[in-house]
C-alpha cells in the first residue's frame, strides 16, 4: 500500500500543477491527455507555401490581363461613346464647353439625326438612302462572295490534283495585292460592260477583294470535317453536289457565318471602289461615300459629322453583336488540326 501511494505521489509531482488541481485519478488521465494534445497541436509546425517562378507568373499575368482588357476597353469605347455624345448636343453647347464628357437633359438633342437621314431635296443629307445602297451592295457582296468561295474552297481542301497546294497559298497572294492595283483595271473594263455607276456592278467589284480571303477562311474549315461523313452520304446515294448541300453546308453553318459578316464588313466600310464607280451617280452613293462628303463640307457643323459617324458604325456593331457567337465558333474553326 505505501509503495502504491508512493508511486502515485511520484507521478502528481511529475505532472503539470493544471493537471493535479483537476482531481481524482480519472479527471487527472483526461486532463493530462488533453494538455498533450494541446500541446502537440501547438507545437507542429504550420506548412509554408514555397515561392516559384510558376506561382510568381500565374499571379502576375492574372492581373496584366485584367490591365490589358481594361486599357482595350478604354481606347475601344472612349471614342466611341465621345462620338456618341458629339451627336447628340447642339453646336452651340459644343463651342462653349468641348471638353465636357456628358449631356444634360436640357442640351438633349435628335436633330442631327433628323438631318442626317432627311433626303437631300428637303434639305438633308439623304443618309437613309445611302444606307440602302450600302445594305443592297454589302449583302450583294456576301451573296456573290459565297457562291465562288464554297466550290473553291471545298476542291482546294477535298480534291487532289497538281499544284493544290500552291493555288491556295496564291488565293491569299492575290489578298495582299493593294486595293489600288485592281482599280483602274476594273474600272475601265465594267465602263465597257456599262456597270460603272450602279449598285450592281459595285458588287461584282466587292468580288475581287473579299474571294481570296473567303476562300482560305472556308478551306480551313472544310478540312476538318471529316471525310467518313462524306462517305457515308455517298454510300446513301448522294452525288457529290448533295453531299456537300445536305451535310458539308450545315455542318460548316458556323464558319459560313463568320466569314459572310467578314464580307459584309469589308463591301460596308469600302471607300476606294465605291468613289470610283459610284462619283458621277450621287444617287448611288454609299454611306462611305456620305460620310466623306460631310467631312469635307465647310457648312457642314462637327455634331451633324458625328452623327453620320454613328449612322455608319451602328448596323456593323449591331449585326456583330447579334451573330458574336457563331462568329467565335467560324473564327476558331479550323485550328485544331487533330
Amino acid at each position: 500500500m505505501s509503495d502504491a501511494r508512493t508511486n502515485t505521489g511520484r507521478q502528481r509531482r511529475a505532472m503539470p500543477a493544471s493537471v493535479i488541481r483537476a482531481g481524482g485519478d480519472g479527471g487527472t488521465a483526461q486532463a493530462a491527455a488533453a494538455g498533450e494534445k494541446n500541446s502537440g497541436r501547438r507545437r507542429a509546425p504550420r506548412a509554408r507555401v514555397p515561392f516559384s517562378r510558376a506561382r510568381f507568373e500565374e499571379r502576375l499575368f492574372g492581373v496584366l490581363r485584367w490591365a490589358v482588357i481594361a486599357l482595350l476597353a478604354l481606347v475601344t469605347l472612349v471614342p466611341f461613346y465621345y462620338m456618341l455624345l458629339l451627336s447628340l448636343k447642339p453646336i452651340d453647347a459644343l463651342l462653349l464647353d468641348p471638353g465636357r464628357l456628358w449631356v444634360s437633359t436640357r442640351e438633349f438633342t435628335l436633330s442631327t439625326y433628323e438631318e442626317v437621314l432627311r433626303p437631300t431635296s428637303e434639305g438633308g443629307q439623304g443618309f437613309l438612302g445611302m444606307l440602302r445602297n450600302s445594305a443592297l451592295a454589302s449583302l450583294g457582296a456576301v451573296v456573290l462572295t459565297l457562291l465562288a468561295a464554297i466550290p473553291g474552297s471545298y476542291a482546294v481542301s477535298r480534291l487532289r490534283f497538281f499544284g493544290g497546294r500552291q493555288l491556295s497559298a496564291l488565293f491569299l497572294a492575290v489578298y495582299l495585292f493593294p486595293a489600288t492595283l485592281l482599280a483602274v483595271p476594273l474600272f475601265v473594263m465594267f465602263a465597257k460592260i456599262g456597270l460603272q455607276g450602279s449598285i450592281v456592278g459595285l458588287a461584282i467589284v466587292y468580288i475581287a477583294q473579299t474571294v481570296p480571303v473567303s476562300v482560305y477562311m472556308l478551306r480551313n474549315y472544310f478540312a476538318t470535317i471529316p471525310v467518313s461523313v462524306e462517305e457515308a452520304a455517298a454510300l446513301d446515294g448522294c452525288s457529290r453536289l448533295q453531299t456537300v448541300r445536305k451535310v458539308v453546308l450545315p455542318l460548316a453553318a458556323p464558319s459560313l457565318t463568320a466569314t459572310g459578316l467578314y464580307i459584309f464588313m469589308i463591301a460596308w466600310n469600302e471607300f476606294l471602289f465605291a468613289l470610283l464607280f459610284l462619283a458621277a451617280t450621287p444617287e448611288n452613293w454609299t454611306v462611305s461615300l456620305g460620310l466623306q462628303q460631310l467631312a469635307n463640307g465647310i457648312e457642314v457643323s462637327k455634331t451633324v459629322l458625328m452623327a453620320g459617324s454613328v449612322v455608319l458604325t451602328v448596323p456593323v456593331v449591331l449585326l456583330f453583336l447579334a451573330a458574336e457567337r457563331l462568329l467565335t465558333e467560324g473564327l476558331t474553326s479550323g485550328a485544331d488540326k487533330s
